[in-house]
């Protein structure tokens, strides 16, 4: 069974840089496309940045210039590297990752609080 787990979540200051982790472990073969989606408090589950096993990357508007997503196939894990962080930034960040065969898995979040 696939588990995802994200790490890297905490409380930072506006303008401070965060990196976020997502490891997924029992899989067999190569995941297809891996995806960070966060959820502020009160609004719908949104999609932050994405990449396909062949590097192909796209962003959300509102994080497009300050965060970077990248991946590590043989390891399978995922990054977020949040730079310029900003208030609106808060929210629970998840991990997805879905595989060849259309299944989609899903980590239990980490919190990202910006806040001075």
């Amino acid at each position: 069974q696939v588990k995802l787990v994200e790490s890297g979540g905490g409380l930072v200051q506006p303008g401070g840089s965060l990196r976020l982790s997502c490891t997924a472990s029992g899989v067999i073969g190569s995941l297809n496309v891996m995806v960070w989606y966060r959820q502020a408090p009160g609004k719908e589950r949104e999609g932050v940045a994405g990449i396909t096993s062949n590097g192909k990357m796209n962003y959300a508007e509102s994080v497009k210039g300050r965060f970077t997503v990248s991946r590590d196939n043989d390891q399978n894990r995922m990054y977020l590297q949040m730079n310029n962080l900003k208030p609106e930034d808060t929210a629970v960040y998840y991990c997805q990752a879905v595989s060849w065969e259309g299944r989609d898995y899903w980590g239990q979040g980490t919190q990202v609080t910006v806040s001075s």
